[in-house]
């Protein structure tokens, strides 16, 4: 029988008093159809340079592959919106404070020990973009949200600048009802104003186009058709978002890992084309712009002011 009643409850509301702006349960189970979707995006070479996304896609579908015997999933989600924005778009807003898989990774742990102090039998695995594992997906079964046409999970009440992570058990939850509704609507303002035309139909991102992949993952030259539509992007792209009517009331975090540094407003495309490696690891150190090294973000500097 699965677990329901108080330790469903108990989870949940200890989730949340860790920081977590959301959880939901999902039961664990094969992916057939998302499968179908995955190959066929894969085909037609959509996820550009990215080659680890081709790898283990039976595990990616079958979180039984993950976790021998697993049965649920616990599905979180993160509000990551800032306080302050930056006056221009050049940091999405995603990399303003702390990396968001140390951060996640490090509360789920803790909230790990405490499972298993509540049930010493039972087994877990932890993912937040570490793992083969399809979040948005299971974040929509464990009913938090629909996945937009921008492809991004959106919340009702965080709207889609929020983090999914999540743990795989052994233990057998009820499962949360899943999320059966679309609110986009006829709305297509995510499309309309993605500059590449990288949304090229509703849900499906081909992120060789994508100016987030293009700025962050894309391994090789930024190719020329792109860089005047970059308007000052040089580390990942909002706009998707911004334009999204369910953001309008987004709710600025108050996790401190997720604050930005103050210096991170003093930076204009000129200051970070000419940053220093002390400076560069002072404001950078830690977040997510870290991933790419200073003299990517310097390169997509240089985009920036050569198509002013």
């Amino acid at each position: 029988m699965p677990f329901s009643g108080p330790i469903k409850e108990k989870i949940k509301e200890r989730l949340l008093e860790m920081g977590f702006s959301a959880c939901g349960i999902a039961r664990a189970e094969i992916l057939t159809e998302e499968k179908e979707h995955l190959l066929a995006w894969l085909r037609q070479g959509m996820h550009g340079t990215m080659d680890w996304m081709e790898r283990n896609p039976d595990i990616r579908i079958n979180p039984g592959l993950l976790l021998p015997g697993a049965k649920s999933l616990i599905i979180v989600l993160l509000n990551y919106y800032p306080r302050r924005i930056r006056g221009d778009p050049a940091i999405s807003k995603y990399a303003y404070g702390k990396d968001y898989h140390k951060v996640i990774r490090k509360m789920l742990r803790r909230f790990a020990v405490e499972l298993n102090q509540w049930n010493p039998a039972a087994k877990t695995r932890i993912f937040v973009d570490s793992a083969p594992v399809l979040e948005r997906t299971w974040a929509v079964k464990a009913g938090l949200g629909w996945q937009g046409k921008n492809s991004l999970l959106i919340n009702k009440q965080f709207g889609s600048f929020v983090f999914i992570g999540g743990i795989v058990t052994d233990m057998e939850l009820e499962p949360d009802q899943p999320f059966d509704r679309n609110f986009c609507g006829t709305c297509t303002r995510c499309l309309d104003a993605c500059p590449t035309r990288a949304i090229v139909q509703p849900g499906v991102i081909d992120a060789r186009r994508c100016i987030s992949y293009l700025t962050i993952e894309h391994k090789g030259e930024f190719p020329e058709e792109f860089r005047p539509l970059l308007k000052g992007r040089i580390f990942g792209c909002d706009i998707c978002q911004d334009v999204c009517p369910w953001n309008r009331k987004a709710i600025p975090t108050s996790l401190p890992a997720l604050q930005p540094s103050p210096a991170l407003f003093e930076l204009t495309a000129d200051s970070l084309l000419h940053l220093s490696e002390s400076d560069y690891r002072t404001i950078f150190s830690g977040t997510p712009v870290d991933r790419i090294g200073p003299e990517k973000l310097k390169k997509n500097a240089g985009y920036i002011l050569n198509a002013n």
